[in-house]
C-alpha cells in the first residue's frame, strides 16, 4: 500500500530521536520548537526527501529557502496526526486552547497529563503499578463516578476508655460536623467525599506530599515522574481549595526537587496574588559523610504558603526566642516630670550604682533599657514623619506618639528610642527576648524527633514544634485543620493537643507507626496508681506536650472508604470453573466501574480466547489473574449511590452512619 504524504513525513521525522517520546510517538511540539529555531539537522532531514523538500522549501536563484510558516502550519494542523492515540496525546497537554506555547507570549505550566485525573492509589508500600490516567474529556463519565461520594465503613471512636462504637456524629448549630476524623483510603477520592460536608469550612491545610526525589520513603509509586507528579498534585490541590474557608490557607512542605514547578502550579490553582511566603527550614547539618560532599550540602526544605484569598487571610504574628541584644545596653532613662524632662545616663553607671548585672537589670526595669535607631520614613504615617522632623529641631526634647495597634513611638534628636521590653515575649510560658518570625526557620531541630508521639519513623517525620508554629500563625482554637498526606499523624496529633478540630487522610498502612496508634497515645488511657483514690490519664508527653500543658483526653472517629472491588475479588477467588468466571466477567462488564480504556463489551472472540486460556495448564488461575487485574489496576470504592445494592452488602449500622454523615434521609 502506498503511503500518504502525512505518513511519509511522520516516518521521516521519527528518525530523529529528539522528536519521539517513550512510546515511539511523534511529539509535534518538539518538531515545531526546532522549526522555529531553524534547526540545522531538521532542515537537512527535510531536504533529504524530494517530495517533502518541494512542499516546504522555495527555490530562489538556485538556493532552497525553508518556508517555516508553511511547515509549522502543516504540522500544527489538528488532522496531521490522525490516529486516536496521538489525538489523545495532543489533547492532554501538547498545546493550550489550540495554541502552542511559542504562540502565546506568556509562561504556562504544561505537561503531558495536565488534563487528566490520576487516581494514584495503593494500600501497601510494596505494591507497584503502572499509574492510570483518566482524561477529562474522553472519560468524563468515569471521572464523575470516580468523584462521587463514597460509602464509609469500619467506623470506630477512640477515647481514653478505648475503642468504642460510633453511635452519632456530632454537629454544631450551623450543621457543621464537629468530630475529629481519620479516614483511611485514597486521598483524592476521600477529598471529594468530604466536599459536601466541609466545602468552605477548613481553615488550614498542611501537607507533606511525596517529594518526587526517586527515593521517597512515603511509598507512592516509583513511576511518579515529573509530569505524573504534577498531575497527582494538581488533582488534589483543586479539590483542597474548595474545602478551604475564604480566610483559609495551605502550607506545603517540599524540597528543591519540584519547588519551582510547585510554585507555578499553585499560581495556577490558587492565583498568583494569593501567594503568602516561602519559609526555609533547616532539616539537618553537614556532618559525617556529608562533610566531604563534592558540592554544597543541601540541608533545607521549604514550606510554600498560599491563601485562598490573601485579602481575607490574617497572619497571627509569631515570635522566636533570641539571645540578648547587646546593642540595648546604651542608656537608661531617669524621668521626673514626664517625657519632656528625661535625662539619660550610661547603663554601666546604673549597674555599678545598684550593684546588679545586666540580666538583673532586665528583670528589674526592662521597660527602661533602650537604644537609638534611625526611623524609617517609608514605614510610618504623615503624623510620625512630622514628629521626626520636629524632634530634629529640638534635639534635647523627648517626643512621644501613642499608637493603638503598635508600640508607642519615642523620639530624641530625630532618632527613635527602642525599648528592650518591646523585645520581650511570652513563648511557651517563659518571658524571653524575642523578635518577629522571619522566613528562615532554623530554630526547630529535626533531630531527636524519631520517637515523638510514640511512633518511630526514620525518614519524612516532621517535628511537632514545626506544625505547632504553622497552626499558631494560621488558626484559632476550634478551627478545622486538614492533612491529606497524614503519614504517622503529626498534624493530627499537634492539632489535637492545641484544641483544633482535624481531618486526616491516609491511604498507606504504617503498622505500628500509624496515625491511629499515635493519636491513641495522645488521648491516653486511664490508670490508677497504688494508693491513689482517682484515676489519672497516662498520655503522650513528647513533642509540644509540655509547651501546651497537655494532659490527655478528647476523642476521634476512624473510618474507611469502602472498597468497591472487594466483592468482585471475593467472587473471583471463590470461583470453581471457567464458566463461573465468564459469568463474573459479565457482571463486571455490566456493573463495575472500569478503567476508561477497558472495553465494557464482551466481544465473542475475546470470550472464546478467555475460555481457551482456561483449558491450558493452571488455566483457572490464569483466568482469575486476568479478571483480578481489571480491578487491581485501581483502588475502587463503593459509591454512596450504591449503598443499597445487595452485591456490596453494606451493613444496617454502616447505612445509618453514612446517612448521618451525609445527612441523607436524616
Amino acid at each position: 500500500m502506498t503511503k500518504s504524504f502525512n505518513e511519509k513525513l511522520i516516518d521521516l521525522l521519527k528518525t530523529d530521536s529528539r522528536f519521539v517520546d517513550d512510546e515511539e510517538e511523534l511529539v509535534k511540539a518538539a518538531v515545531i520548537d526546532r522549526a522555529w529555531k531553524i534547526d540545522r539537522d531538521l532542515v537537512k532531514l527535510l531536504l533529504g526527501k524530494p517530495e517533502i523538500k518541494d512542499k516546504f522549501f522555495d527555490e530562489i536563484e538556485g538556493h532552497w529557502i525553508f518556508n517555516i510558516n508553511t511547515f509549522i502550519e502543516y504540522i500544527a494542523d489538528k488532522n496531521f496526526l490522525a490516529n486516536s492515540y496521538t489525538r489523545f496525546r495532543n489533547k492532554i497537554g501538547l498545546n493550550i486552547d489550540g495554541k502552542f506555547l511559542s504562540e502565546r507570549g506568556k509562561v504556562s505550566l504544561v505537561w503531558p497529563y495536565k488534563d487528566c485525573v490520576l487516581e494514584g492509589g495503593q494500600t501497601k508500600e510494596e505494591e507497584k503499578r503502572k499509574e492510570i490516567f483518566f482524561n477529562e474529556i474522553l472519560a468524563q463519565d468515569e471521572i464523575d463516578r470516580l468523584f462521587d461520594p463514597k460509602v464509609l465503613t469500619s467506623w470506630k471512636r477512640y477515647t481514653i476508655d478505648g475503642e468504642q462504637k460510633v453511635t452519632e456524629i456530632k454537629r454544631d448549630e450551623t450543621g457543621t460536623i464537629r468530630e475529629n476524623l481519620i479516614i483511611k483510603g485514597n486521598n483524592l477520592l476521600a477529598l471529594h467525599t468530604l466536599k459536601k460536608q466541609f466545602r468552605g469550612k477548613v481553615k488550614l491545610i498542611y501537607i507533606d506530599p511525596p517529594y518526587n526525589t526517586g527515593s521517597d520513603s512515603f511509598g507512592y509509586n516509583d513511576n511518579f515522574n515529573h509530569s505524573t507528579w504534577l498531575t497527582f498534585m494538581r488533582n488534589r490541590l483543586e479539590v483542597a481549595r474548595e474545602l478551604l474557608r475564604d480566610d483559609g490557607s495551605i502550607f506545603i512542605q517540599i524540597d528543591d526537587s519540584e519547588i519551582g514547578y510547585l510554585r507555578v502550579l499553585l499560581d495556577d490553582v490558587f492565583g498568583r496574588s494569593n501567594f503568602i511566603f516561602i519559609a526555609t527550614v533547616e532539616r539537618g547539618a553537614a556532618t559525617g559523610h556529608k562533610a566531604i560532599n563534592p558540592t554544597p550540602v543541601n540541608v533545607s526544605e521549604y514550606i510554600v504558603t498560599y491563601a485562598k484569598s490573601k485579602t481575607k487571610w490574617e497572619y497571627k504574628v509569631q515570635y522566636v526566642k533570641r539571645d540578648y541584644d547587646s546593642a540595648y545596653n546604651l542608656f537608661i532613662e531617669n524621668f521626673e516630670k514626664g517625657y519632656q524632662f528625661w535625662t539619660f545616663r550610661p547603663i554601666s553607671e546604673v549597674l555599678s550604682e545598684h550593684k546588679i548585672t545586666i540580666e538583673q537589670a532586665i528583670k528589674i526595669f526592662p521597660e527602661k533599657i533602650a537604644r537609638f535607631a534611625e526611623p524609617n520614613y517609608k514605614g510610618v504615617g504623615k503624623e510620625t514623619r512630622n514628629l521626626i522632623d520636629s524632634s530634629k529641631k529640638e534635639p534635647k526634647k523627648i517626643f512621644y506618639q501613642k499608637r493603638d495597634k503598635h508600640p508607642d513611638i519615642f523620639l530624641k534628636n530625630g532618632q527613635r528610642i527602642l525599648f528592650y521590653v518591646n523585645k520581650m515575649r511570652d513563648i511557651e510560658g517563659e518571658l524571653v527576648t524575642a523578635e518577629a518570625l522571619t522566613n528562615i526557620w532554623n530554630d526547630i531541630p529535626f533531630q531527636g524527633i524519631a520517637k515523638e508521639g510514640g511512633v518511630t519513623l526514620l525518614k519524612g517525620k516532621k517535628p511537632e514544634k514545626l506544625i505547632k508554629r504553622i497552626i499558631d500563625m494560621a488558626t484559632n482554637a476550634g478551627d478545622i485543620v486538614l492533612d491529606y498526606h497524614l503519614g504517622s499523624g503529626t498534624t493530627a496529633a499537634v492539632a489535637h493537643k492545641m484544641g483544633r478540630q482535624y481531618i486526616g487522610i491516609e491511604q498507606l498502612d504504617y503498622g505500628e507507626n500509624d496515625s491511629v496508634v499515635r493519636l491513641n497515645n495522645v488521648i491516653g488511657k486511664k490508670a490508677k496508681s497504688d494508693g491513689e483514690m482517682f484515676d489519672k490519664i497516662e498520655c503522650d508527653q513528647s513533642g509540644i506536650s509540655r509547651a501546651v500543658n497537655w494532659r490527655g483526653g478528647g476523642d476521634f472517629i476512624y473510618c474507611e472508604l469502602m472498597e468497591y472491588n472487594e466483592t468482585y475479588m471475593n467472587k473471583i477467588q471463590a470461583a470453581k470453573s471457567s464458566k463461573e468466571l465468564v459469568g463474573i466477567w459479565k457482571d463486571i462488564a455490566e456493573n463495575s466501574f472500569l478503567n476508561w480504556y477497558v472495553n465494557p463489551e464482551m466481544p465473542e472472540e475475546a470470550v472464546n480466547d478467555f475460555i481457551t486460556i482456561g483449558k491450558t495448564e493452571n488455566g483457572l488461575d490464569k483466568q482469575k489473574k486476568l479478571l483480578a487485574e481489571l480491578l487491581n489496576k485501581n483502588q475502587l470504592y463503593v459509591n454512596l449511590s450504591e449503598i443499597d445494592d445487595a452485591d456490596f452488602n453494606v451493613s444496617v449500622e454502616d447505612k445509618k452512619l453514612n446517612q448521618s454523615f451525609y445527612r441523607e434521609n436524616a
